[in-house]
């Protein structure tokens, strides 16, 4: 219980320093998003129009009011409203939430799949070409750019070999592609981290006894050791949430895809500071849920941890 309230504080600490990080930065960013807006000439306001419109968005008050009514805000779950709609920042992230999660949800899966598949094949593999080819994959995915294959995978899927459509998808087709794109990089750092693994467990003494009893190579690599190899995969799981994230941004622009990645977009281009502010805590606050719940399962996985973690 202590290292689950220790953990727990940690978090807190580390998203009460992103809200205020993130709110420091977009203070610092040049121009008004408000006065950009409501100054042009064609809306035909007056100056005291638009300083009631900066008074009903808070930005007539010193920074440091602002951050604490800003904090307030988020305590009780008002982001404010968005400077550019002019509707509540949380309707706008409601909306466009469950695409991306769908997104990254399976785009997360299929890397942890193609990861798995890469590492045991490659571990499995009968001759020792295709292992040492299976080997090198990852550090090919993880040096291509996320943008860069989502337009080759257009080219080559949708324009080329026409398999998969990008005008007139159906929902279950438009995923395919931004999927894919999203999982191939993701999938590469953990497909080396886990065959590594598999390597040094390999090498183990255990390992050898299993052995000299007779199992096989499949048998070994299912039953004995995958387990004790993926304690390192796990953590770097948590770690490339933040990866996924962003990736999941830039796979939502390069297919045009509804998202948090088309609503950050148009935020950053019209400095939409509410929308900004909410998408960044939203994009820690998973990212610091899910490293906690890694943090809490490792001891689950290996015991030895959980000794550590009581002990301390």
């Amino acid at each position: 219980m202590a290292y689950l309230a220790r953990r727990t504080a940690q978090a807190l600490i580390v998203l009460a320093i992103a809200f205020t990080a993130t709110f420091v930065l977009l203070q610092a960013l040049p121009g008004d998003a408000i006065l950009i807006k409501f100054e042009s000439p064609e809306l035909g306001l007056s100056p005291e129009q638009i300083a009631d419109i900066r008074a009903s968005y808070g930005a007539d008050v010193p920074p440091l009011q602002q951050f604490l009514h800003t904090v307030a805000g988020f305590l009780q779950g008002d982001f404010g409203y968005s400077v550019q709609y002019g509707t509540p920042v949380h309707e706008l992230i409601g909306s466009a939430l469950p695409d991306t999660l769908a997104l990254a949800g399976l785009g997360f899966l299929t890397a942890v799949l193609l990861a798995v598949a890469l590492a045991f094949l490659s571990t499995l593999a009968p001759f020792g070409w295709l292992r040492r080819g299976l080997r090198a994959l990852p550090g090919v995915f993880v040096s291509v750019p996320v943008f860069w294959l989502g337009i080759v995978l257009i080219q080559v899927f949708s324009f080329q070999l026409r398999l998969v459509p990008v005008i007139g998808a159906d929902p279950a087709q438009a995923l395919i592609l931004p999927v894919l794109t999203l999982a191939i990089p993701i999938s590469a750092p953990l497909a080396q981290i886990l065959a590594r693994s598999i390597d040094e467990v390999q090498l183990s003494p255990f390992v050898a006894v299993v052995r000299a009893k007779g199992a096989g190579p499949a048998r070994v690599l299912w039953g004995d050791v995958a387990r004790n190899a993926l304690l390192p995969a796990v953590t770097i799981a948590g770690v490339l949430v933040g990866e996924l994230i962003g990736g999941a941004v830039v796979t939502e622009t390069v297919f045009g895809r509804a998202g948090i990645g088309r609503l950050t977009e148009q935020a950053v281009a019209n400095q939409d500071v509410p929308v900004l502010q909410a998408i960044v805590i939203l994009a820690a606050l998973v990212f610091v849920l899910v490293n906690l719940v890694v943090d809490l399962v490792y001891p689950i996985l290996d015991p030895r941890l959980k000794r550590k973690a009581v002990a301390a």
